[in-house]
């Protein structure tokens, strides 16, 4: 696992292990997602803040991110 990969999460310095993959549809197409890296403990963290605002998320592996994601 790359240590370099930190979580998202606010003051968190954990090594992420989930990606939060998600989008603003009222500024982004279908085409374009934006990554979050979660740690363990956050992935529902970070996937509930965006889902609350009625963003499109999913979850997935680190090693399983989308190429043209970003």
């Amino acid at each position: 696992m790359n240590e370099d990969l930190v979580c998202s999460r606010k003051a968190c310095r954990e090594t992420a292990t989930r990606a939060v993959l998600w989008r603003n549809p009222r500024i982004h197409d279908e085409s374009r997602q934006k990554v979050w890296l979660a740690c363990d403990e956050h992935e529902h963290v970070l996937r509930d803040h965006l889902s609350v605002r009625g963003f499109p998320v999913r979850t997935c592996g680190i090693d399983e991110i989308p190429a043209d994601a970003g």
